[in-house]
């Protein structure tokens, strides 16, 4: 039976989010916890209905490959309609002084691109928001308008998870939650960030909501590809450690997606 999400007014206390790159919850805490090996299993018709279109809202280039690469290489391979949202161009992911940093604004997206071409997706649609890296919050009222301008009330829309822990996802969860209630979309949450702070037994992770969706080796494969197509978050520019390392990525090349519902 699926669990009923709580309004979007409904934020459950948690302790602070705070993600620190060097200090996270590894992937082998994750494996090593039962309720994650035993969460019951969706079928991709459950989760999307045969005509019902996926919407992907990524905060940041690569969110969209992180947390549904997999869902998005299903759907593609059945000529199904996918479209994803670049709420921003990531163009704040380096610091200025990054010889990364003039390029951002066109390389993320393109790296985006590159990836969606990986998981068969070349096609699907690509809306870009242009709401300013690392200011979504400042801007939701505006984030809000324009998705009311895209979205379907037949669209199911996967948005980070409202408590994911860095302000740009928590901030599209919640205005994809008031439209939920508005415009009658469905919602799926998709933790990106919050494999990284959270603990599987600290009692802030969603266990009741949670489902995942398997998906065989190619697609496996499939998205491991596309992750590597965003070179800018998972190498060195030279001044600092990658944006997404090792440890992070491991979070996100398990055989399945977990999303709640």
């Amino acid at each position: 039976m699926l669990t009923v999400k709580p309004p979007p007014s409904a934020r459950t206390a948690a302790p602070a989010r705070h993600i620190d790159i060097a200090h996270g919850t590894a992937e082998d805490v994750w494996q090593s916890c039962q309720r994650l090996h035993a969460l019951p299993e969706l079928e991709l018709s459950q989760l999307v209905p045969a005509r019902s279109r996926a919407v992907i809202l990524a905060p940041h280039p690569d969110d969209e490959t992180l947390g549904c690469g997999g869902l998005i290489a299903q759907l593609a391979g059945m000529m199904r309609e996918i479209a994803v949202v670049a709420v921003s161009d990531g163009e704040r992911s380096h610091p200025p002084s990054s010889p990364l940093a003039a390029r951002l604004p066109l390389l993320r997206p393109a790296e985006s691109m590159a990836a969606l071409e990986c998981l068969g997706a070349g096609q699907a649609q690509i809306l870009r928001a242009r709401i300013p890296d690392g200011q979504i919050r400042q801007h939701r009222l505006e984030l809000k308008a324009w998705l009311i301008a895209q979205l379907r009330h037949t669209d199911i829309v996967f948005a980070p998870w409202r408590l994911d822990g860095h302000p740009d996802h928590e901030t599209v969860g919640e205005v994809a939650a008031e439209l939920e209630h508005e415009l009658g979309c469905k919602l799926v949450e998709v933790p990106i960030w919050g494999w990284h702070w959270a603990q599987p037994l600290g009692g802030e992770f969603p266990w009741g909501r949670a489902h995942k969706l398997a998906f065989d080796a190619g697609t496996s494969m499939m998205k491991r590809r596309a992750l590597r197509c965003y070179h800018s978050q998972i190498g060195s520019d030279g001044e600092r450690d990658p944006v997404l390392p090792a440890g992070v990525l491991a979070h996100f090349v398990r055989p399945y997606e977990v999303f709640f519902l």
